[in-house]
């Protein structure tokens, strides 16, 4: 998995670049979000490296019917370079660069059920104090976290879960 990033990570640079230059993150976003999920299909996946396949057919499969010449470039780019492969992890990187850019934090709340709109608010305000800009937030669920939530936002971690705060106290009795 690390491989893949390496290699997608300039590519994702380089459609971030032309992205910005010419002020359409939106666009981007969306052209690179449809062909990952294309490139990501399980019937099309295997075609992307078949021998017959040519870089022109491979930029009609993968590219957005409302494409730009700039968007079909850049795939025709990828498909030249055998890089199809890791449209899902180059879409991945240009969102984090995308969100960077806009000063977007996006934070992942998962909890052991579903937590009403009106949490979910709190917790929201409560991560964009803190970060001092606008948080997007994702839901997941995970029942073994027994209760309360575990909050991802980069590199930051709260683990307000009672699974984390048992395992606390079973390392705190062990010492």
């Amino acid at each position: 998995m690390s491989q893949e990033i390496t290699l997608a990570r300039p590519y994702a640079r380089a459609a971030f670049g032309i992205a910005r230059d010419g002020g359409d993150f939106a666009g981007w976003s969306q052209a690179l979000a449809f062909s990952a999920r294309v490139a990501a299909d399980p019937q099309v996946a295997p075609l992307l490296g078949h021998p017959s396949l040519t870089d022109a057919d491979a930029v009609t499969l993968l590219a957005p019917a409302a494409a730009t010449a700039e968007q079909r470039s850049f795939l025709a780019l990828l498909a030249s370079n055998g890089r199809l492969a890791q449209l899902p992890e180059i879409a991945g990187l240009y969102e984090d660069l995308r969100a960077e850019a806009e000063r977007i934090v996006r934070a992942t709340v998962t909890s052991a059920a579903e937590l009403p709109e009106a949490e979910m608010a709190g917790i929201r305000a409560a991560l964009e104090r803190r970060f001092g800009t606008t948080v997007e937030v994702e839901t997941a669920i995970d029942a073994a976290l027994i209760g309360g939530a575990v909050i991802s936002a980069g590199d930051v971690v709260i683990d307000g879960s009672l699974r984390g705060k048992l395992g606390r106290l079973q390392t705190a009795l062990n010492q």
